[in-house]
C-alpha cells in the first residue's frame, strides 16, 4: 500500500478514534448529572435500568472498537495494515474504506462468517 493511502487511512482511524473517545466523555458527563433517587417509581427504575444496561452495552463494544483501531494504528506504524491474517493477500481498499479496522479479506471473512452460522446451530 502506497505512503498516501496509509496516511488517509491513519487520518480516518484517529478521527474514528477521537469521535468515540468523545461519545464516552459526553456520556460519562450524562450519568454524573443522571441521579436515580429522582425516579418517582418502579417503572421509572426498571426504565432507568434497562437504559443503563444499554449503555454499558454500547460502552463495552466502543471500548472493543478502540482496542482494534489501536492495533491497525500499530500495524500500519510495522507496514502490515490491509493484509489479510489468514491468507496474506491485500486486502481491497474500498473495504479497508468502509471497514478501517478490518483484519480479513472479503473472501476469508465469509468463510469465517459460513463457519460461524454452521456452529452457531
Amino acid at each position: 500500500m502506497r505512503a498516501k493511502e496509509l496516511e488517509r487511512f491513519k487520518k480516518l482511524l484517529l478521527t474514528q478514534k477521537a469521535e468515540l473517545l468523545n461519545n464516552s466523555r459526553k456520556l460519562l458527563k450524562e450519568e454524573a448529572q443522571h441521579n436515580q433517587d429522582d425516579l418517582a417509581d418502579e417503572t421509572d427504575l426498571a426504565a432507568s435500568e434497562v437504559h443503563q444496561n444499554l449503555t454499558l452495552r454500547l460502552r463495552d463494544r466502543e471500548r472493543l472498537l478502540i482496542q482494534k483501531i489501536e492495533s491497525a494504528l500499530g500495524k500500519i506504524e510495522v507496514g502490515s495494515y490491509g493484509v489479510c491474517e489468514e491468507c496474506e493477500e491485500p486486502i481491497e481498499p474500498k473495504r479497508l474504506e468502509a471497514r478501517p479496522v478490518a483484519t480479513l479479506c472479503i473472501a476469508c471473512k465469509e468463510v469465517e462468517e459460513h463457519k460461524e452460522r454452521v456452529f452457531a446451530y
